[in-house]
């Protein structure tokens, strides 16, 4: 299922031996599922009923909504382009923000792509750790943020000392145009934004699945592996290229 072209060499060799998902240990399983267990309750609580609202929103206003927290995911996935070495990347990448952020009305309108920038691809500081080589050490389900490994837990706090710069005029500094209700709001969407987009898929999963914990785990760290190696194809439960932690980065 998995295309091994995408890194051709050692180096990728490396990296697909470090992150293949049938190696990474489910270290902390009995922790895991009571994790697994809060978050599927916090799902059908909250993240289900108002996901399930939200499809049936005029598309116009998803695809703003969609297309804006996108945008947004630039600031982070722009410096780890150049973390990663792919330099081209950085420079699309940063081309798109402007233009979105600008013509598009803040992202709403991906204007971007109607002017023939590649396909977008997010990236994130647990990726760019795993392109230096560094293991997903265990498998961890984080309450509310949901699937992670060690290596992306860790990596991820990078986000709130610097390293997301949407962090930092919403919530660090005192910017005048933004607040802290800006950041969190668009954490929120990101989930429910998720959630709606894979509102079939989940259920149909959730439905035919023996043991869902271990269907979520293996579907998570195979599209993990899919995004570290920047490969074409994803996971086939997924109408949307994120399988982030409702996450995330």
């Amino acid at each position: 299922m998995i295309s091994l072209n995408a890194y051709a060499g050692s180096d990728g060799d490396i990296v697909l031996k470090k992150n293949k998902p049938a190696e990474i240990n489910d270290c902390f399983e009995n922790f895991n599922r009571a994790s697994f267990a809060l978050n599927q309750a916090l799902d059908g609580v909250i993240f289900q009923p108002v996901a399930k609202a939200y499809r049936f929103l005029p598309s116009p206003v998803k695809a703003g909504v969609s297309n804006s927290l996108e945008n947004i995911s630039n600031l982070v996935t722009i410096p780890n382009n150049i973390l990663q070495g792919e330099y081209k990347k950085a420079g699309v990448n940063s081309g798109r923000f402007v233009i979105n952020s600008t013509v598009g009305v803040l992202g709403l309108i991906n204007v971007a792509k109607h002017m023939g920038f590649p396909e977008y691809t997010k990236e994130d500081y647990g990726q760019s750790l795993a392109t230096m080589g560094v293991g997903p050490g265990c498998y961890l389900v984080l309450p509310v943020i949901g699937p992670s490994t060690a290596r992306d837990a860790s990596a991820s706090v990078l986000n709130f000392i610097g390293g997301d710069p949407w962090y930092n005029i919403t919530v660090i500094n005192d910017t005048h145009y933004f607040s802290d209700f800006d950041y969190y709001m668009s954490r929120i969407m990101s989930g429910v934004d998720f959630r709606a987009k894979n509102y079939d898929a989940i259920e149909n999963l959730e439905k035919n699945s023996i043991d869902f914990y271990a269907s979520v785990k293996s579907l998570y760290l195979q599209d993990r592996q899919q995004k570290i190696l920047n490969t074409d194809k994803i996971i086939e439960t997924q109408n949307d290229s994120d399988w982030e932690e409702i996450e995330t980065q």
